[in-house]
């Protein structure tokens, strides 16, 4: 997709469409039902919000980034 062509406001949309998706997806796992739109499991989801992010610190724009890690523990590098 040619990020490079919406206004700033899309860029954010679009990636806080994305965020919101991961919400209602996990929503649904803590009610014991299928997620939705299946972002964790669709690596295009997260290509997508990558590559919202790129365009977006190439703007120079402020972001909180999307948390792929669902709460789940990490292990210290």
């Amino acid at each position: 997709m040619n990020y490079q062509a919406f206004r700033d406001a899309s860029i954010v949309m679009m990636y806080e469409g994305v965020r919101g998706a991961l919400a209602a997806d996990d929503e649904s796992r803590t009610r014991g039902e299928e997620p939705q739109f299946r972002v964790r499991e669709t690596q295009d989801w997260k290509n997508h919000a990558a590559d919202l992010e790129v365009e977006m610190i190439r703007r120079g724009m402020s972001l909180d980034l999307i948390d792929w890690s669902g709460g789940q523990a990490e292990l210290p590098l």
